[in-house]
C-alpha cells in the first residue's frame, strides 16, 4: 500500500529523532523552509584576527560625527544672521527637538557610512571602519538600521555603549542589531 505523503513526513521525522511542533504555515505552505541556515560563514572567517577599534576611538569618532551634525543644525540660524536686514548681530541656537532634527542626525550617519564605505567622517579621521559580519558591503538598508540601532545604545543611560566592554567582539548594543564590528582601517582583511 502506497505511502500518503503525511504518513510518509512522519515516517522521516520519525527517524531522525524527536518531531517539531508544526506550525500553521510550515502546514500550509510547504515551500517553506523550516530548517537553520548560517550566513555567510566563508566571510566571517575571513574576518577572523581581525584588529577591532579601541572604545576612544569610537568615541572620539561619535563626538566628531556629533559635532558635524550640531554644525548642520546651526546652518539655518547662521543663514538667517547674515540674511536679516533689520537685526545685524548673530543669534546661534540649535533646537534638536521634533523629526526633522532627529531624521537630519539618523540620515546623517546613514548616509556617511554607506557613501563612505564603512566610515563617516568621524570614523575616516580616527582611522576606524564599520564592517558587516554577514556581508561584504553594508547595503543601504543595512546602514540604516545601524544608525537607528543608535536610539538602543542610548537606552538605560548609555548602557547599550558600556556593552563594549562586555562583548566579545566588543559589539555595542547599534552593532549587534546590524550585525557589524568596527575595526581598524589600517589593516586589509581579505575582501570578497
Amino acid at each position: 500500500m502506497p505511502c500518503s505523503s503525511s504518513s510518509a513526513s512522519r515516517a522521516k521525522h520519525a527517524t531522525a529523532g524527536p518531531a517539531l511542533p508544526r506550525t500553521l504555515a510550515s502546514e500550509f505552505i510547504p515551500s517553506m523552509s523550516t530548517t537553520f541556515k548560517t550566513q555567510s560563514i566563508e566571510w566571517q572567517a575571513r574576518l577572523q584576527g581581525v584588529q577591532l577599534a579601541t572604545f576612544p576611538s569610537r568615541a572620539a569618532a561619535f563626538i566628531f560625527d556629533a559635532l558635524i551634525i550640531a554644525l548642520i543644525l546651526l546652518l539655518p540660524s547662521i543663514w538667517d544672521s547674515f540674511t536679516s536686514t533689520t537685526d545685524k548681530s548673530i543669534h546661534l541656537s540649535i533646537t534638536f527637538e521634533g523629526l526633522a532634527s532627529t531624521a537630519i542626525a539618523i540620515g546623517y550617519f546613514a548616509l556617511s557610512t554607506y557613501l563612505g564605505n564603512g566610515s563617516s567622517l568621524g570614523k575616516r579621521v580616527l582611522g576606524i571602519r564599520v564592517i558587516s559580519i554577514v556581508h561584504s558591503r553594508m547595503s543601504l538598508w543595512h546602514c540604516l538600521e545601524r544608525a537607528l540601532g543608535y536610539a538602543a545604545s542610548f537606552l538605560e543611560a548609555g548602557f547599550g555603549f558600556v556593552q563594549y566592554f562586555t562583548h566579545p567582539n566588543h559589539q555595542t548594543v547599534h552593532d549587534r542589531i546590524a550585525e557589524t564590528i568596527v575595526i581598524t582601517r589600517k589593516q586589509r582583511h581579505a575582501e570578497a
